[in-house]
């Protein structure tokens, strides 16, 4: 019973478990890190479309750094960017497919790792393969956890705090699964609704301009019809529970007006008091104003050509 024990013992006990709890610097090199990297990190940092530039898949690569500078500092972990994002004191938090996030023990190695001015360890783990991307089973749903290195290598780099741009473009950021589908200003996705979705319309280029930016090249088809599936799948989370219809949001969509009340087949509910502006016809670009309904269909309130 510890509270028979002298008191000498039991400060002795405390120190021991709070060792216990702590990962020794000098013992860390980047050999026990890379099967970190590799699994939760190359999926999106690998290769000449790494967000920022950041390759986080050899030694080499996680020194350098991105191209505003270096993600670690040696011997100090606390202004260590790399450090800061695993724990969420930077945003957006990484890596961008969680939760789950890196756990404590996991963290305390990457800080462990720094303390100790960053050892490469084994040769051998110098240029570690990237993960594959995840892709969901063939009889499986899509998830975020699928989605999230895409939007990450091509939206992300502007679509989000600092990004290339400054700031995101009207404040939407893609640099998580909440942020993606807000709709604090206007819904970008609607659950269920890939057709209705601008986020899906821009990659798609039925909205201008296409997205990203700086394409093309812009995302392959096999991308876009993750993400479409995604979306009409219901925008599952990364447990696979899908997320909740933004009901009375509003929301955007341009495209070509095909129908009375269509646009690139999408079939709109027009509202009562529907507002048309300069006389658009079919085969007309047109921008809808109007929001999203019970059952995530769109009430048009305002159609007008573009």
């Amino acid at each position: 019973m510890i509270d028979r024990l002298p008191i000498t013992s039991v400060c002795v006990l405390l120190a021991l478990v709070g060792w216990s709890a702590t990962v020794p610097a000098e013992s860390v090199t980047y050999a026990d890190l890379a099967p970190i990297f590799n699994t939760r990190c190359t999926l999106c940092h690998a290769g000449p479309s790494a967000p920022l530039g950041l390759a986080l898949d050899s030694y080499a690569n996680v020194i350098k750094g991105s191209t505003k500078g270096p993600v670690v500092r040696r011997g100090d972990p606390a202004v260590s960017e790399l450090i800061r994002r695993l724990k969420g004191s930077s945003q957006p938090r990484m890596p961008m497919t969680g939760p789950p996030f890196l756990s404590d023990e996991e963290i305390a190695k990457f800080d462990a790792w720094i303390q100790a001015g960053m050892p490469e360890g084994g040769v051998s783990v110098a240029a570690a393969e990237p993960a594959p991307t995840a892709l969901p089973r063939a009889d499986g749903p899509v998830i975020y956890t699928h989605v999230a290195p895409i939007l990450a290598r091509h939206c992300a780099k502007c679509h989000s705090d600092k990004g290339l741009m400054g700031a995101p473009p009207e404040g939407y950021r893609l640099t998580s699964l909440e942020h993606t589908l807000s709709s604090v200003d206007r819904a970008r996705v609607v659950p269920g609704n890939a057709a209705a979705s601008e986020l899906v319309r821009r990659i798609r280029g039925d909205a201008r301009p296409r997205m990203p930016f700086d394409g093309p090249p812009y995302l392959s088809d096999d991308e876009i019809d993750l993400i479409v599936r995604w979306v009409d799948e219901g925008a599952r989370d990364a447990q696979g529970n899908p997320s909740p219809l933004p009901v009375g949001a509003t929301l955007r969509v341009h495209g070509r007006l095909s129908g009375r009340w269509a646009v690139d087949g999408l079939q709109l509910q027009p509202a009562a008091r529907l507002r048309v502006d300069k006389s658009p016809v079919s085969g007309d670009y047109v921008e809808v104003r109007g929001r999203v309904l019970s059952d995530g269909t769109v009430e048009a309130e305002r159609i007008r050509r573009r």
